[in-house]
C-alpha cells in the first residue's frame, strides 16, 4: 500500500465495536490512507471477533502491545491521527503526557512532533463535569488537537487539518503543484 500513513487509535468506549470497522476504518482507507491501526488493551479485547476485518483494512500490523527492544518498529511514523472513540482516562492520559500502553505511548510522542490530530471524544456527562476535564481538553487544543463531534465528523476534520490524500502516485502534492 502507499499513501500518507494515518495512525488510527481507539479505546475501549461503548459503541465502538459498532461503526470503528465500517464507519470509519474503512472509509478512511478507501479515501487513500494507510492505516496504522494502534487499540487500547481494553479495546482490543472488545474488538476481538473484529480484528481479521480491522487488519483487513491495512498492510501493517493492529498493534496493542508493545515490541521488545530487539523487534523492528511495525509502523512507520504516521502523518496524521485520529483517536476515536477517545475516553475520559485516556484524554486525562493525553493531555498529561502519560503514555502507560502503546495506544497511549503513540498518541504522546505524536504530540510531541505536532502531528496533526482528530481527537473524538466519547465521554459520559458526569465524566465530562469533572473538575479536571475541560482543562485536559484545553491542554489538548492547545497542542494542535482538533476535536470531533461524532464518528462521522472526524473524516471531515481531517481532511481540513491533514490533506494529505491530495498526495500523487509519485509523491508529489497535486493540490499545490
Amino acid at each position: 500500500m502507499t499513501g500518507p500513513v494515518l495512525g488510527l487509535v481507539a479505546s475501549g468506549a461503548g459503541g465502538v465495536e459498532r461503526w470503528l470497522v465500517d464507519g470509519l476504518a474503512r472509509p478512511l482507507a478507501e479515501r487513500g490512507w494507510r492505516l496504522a491501526v494502534t487499540l487500547t488493551p481494553t479495546v482490543a479485547r472488545w474488538l476481538e471477533p473484529q480484528l481479521a476485518a480491522l487488519a483487513a483494512t491495512t498492510d501493517l500490523p493492529v498493534r496493542w502491545t508493545s515490541r521488545l527492544p530487539t523487534e523492528p518498529k511495525p509502523h512507520p511514523v504516521p502523518d496524521a491521527f485520529v483517536f476515536a472513540p477517545a475516553t475520559a482516562n485516556s484524554l486525562a492520559k493525553l493531555a498529561l503526557g502519560i503514555g502507560d500502553n502503546q495506544a497511549l505511548t503513540v498518541l504522546c510522542e505524536a504530540l510531541g512532533r505536532r502531528t496533526p490530530m482528530v481527537v473524538l471524544p466519547q465521554v459520559s456527562d458526569d465524566q465530562a463535569g469533572h473538575p479536571a476535564f475541560q482543562g485536559h481538553l484545553a491542554v489538548l487544543r492547545s497542542a494542535g488537537v482538533v476535536l470531533a463531534d461524532d464518528p462521522r465528523s472526524v473524516i471531515d476534520l481531517l481532511d481540513r487539518v491533514a490533506p494529505f490524500v491530495a498526495f500523487s502516485e509519485n509523491g508529489e502534492n497535486s493540490a499545490y503543484g
